[in-house]
């Protein structure tokens, strides 16, 4: 099995190298052609929706599984055509050339396609409502992918974070040794998810030889508020002997945040479909955290 994995660097990406390996050849693309080790690798910006047919056709994978995306939340209200570009357009490009090329396409989504105003987890067959650009430009991309014909799966996934990248979890750590208080919103309830979790689902799908399209949630058991999220990092690094001084941290509400774009406040994702339908359950979020701080040492 040939498989093309874009955005190699990232923090989801540099987890897909280590799980896609095994299954056979893995060909890794970046924006800049290189990898993180300074080593030379194919070149995919989705920037230039128009370079990728080229690449399906050099690459010539049997599947091509898509870790690229434009993820600046707030900036991305100031960038919008660049966030379509990238999140829209170019996906629309990828999966049009795996269509004509008989390639299978594997591509992560958000929970920032909902609005937020539900009681209950999020189905994948609810409608749909995101309340900022990133939500709308990822809605975006995966109405393309559908319009495509191609082979796909998309992976809906939430709060993902890593022992590496940017991610909440690593500026929670950050902010510890610069600020005596911090703030952190505590009414936006959602599922932390370990980058390394979601590689490893990926992995058992196209190892299975899944055949079927759709969409599927991916996110572990349970849930919390940033606010309660922020508490276990500090609690459990410290029990894990990380170098965590005590910390304050006040509970703020979304408004006295004022961040750069809207965010859903109910973002919890109901991943029971990929459980039946993949055999594809994620344990609880505390566990991935535990995990995920132990890499940290």
């Amino acid at each position: 099995m040939r498989i093309l994995l874009t955005g190699a660097n990232g923090q989801l990406g540099t987890e897909l190298r280590r799980s896609l390996a095994p299954l056979g050849e893995l060909v890794s693309s970046t924006r800049g052609g290189t990898l993180s080790d300074g080593a030379a690798c194919e070149r995919a910006d989705l920037g230039q929706p128009g370079s990728l047919a080229e690449l399906i056709d050099r690459a010539r994978p049997d599947v091509v599984v898509n870790a690229a995306a434009y993820t600046a939340v707030d900036r991305a209200e100031s960038e919008p055509d660049l966030a379509f570009r990238i999140n829209a357009e170019a996906v629309g490009e990828l999966a049009r050339a795996c269509a004509a090329a008989g390639a299978r396409l594997i591509h992560y989504s958000t929970d920032y396609v909902f609005s937020g105003e539900n009681e209950r987890p999020w189905r994948e067959d609810d409608p749909t409502g995101p309340v900022n650009t990133y939500g709308a430009s990822k809605l975006a991309g995966e109405e393309e992918i559908r319009a495509s014909g191609c082979q796909h799966m998309i992976f809906r996934i939430a709060w993902v974070y890593a022992a590496h990248g940017h991610n909440f979890l690593r500026t929670m750590l950050r902010l510890a040794g610069e600020r005596e208080v911090i703030q952190v919103v505590d009414d936006q309830h959602g599922t932390p998810t370990p980058a390394h979790w979601v590689a490893n689902a990926s992995a058992k799908v196209i190892a299975a030889g899944h055949r079927g399209s759709g969409t599927w949630h991916l996110a572990p058991q349970g849930q919390t508020t940033w606010y309660r999220f922020a508490d276990s990092i500090f609690r459990i690094a410290r029990e894990k002997g990380l170098p965590v001084r005590s910390q304050e941290i006040a509970a703020v509400s979304s408004e006295a945040y004022a961040a750069g774009a809207s965010r859903p406040r109910q973002s919890v994702l109901d991943s029971r479909r990929a459980s039946l339908e993949l055999g594809i359950q994620l344990p609880g979020w505390r566990q991935g955290l535990c995990e995920v701080l132990e890499q940290c040492k």
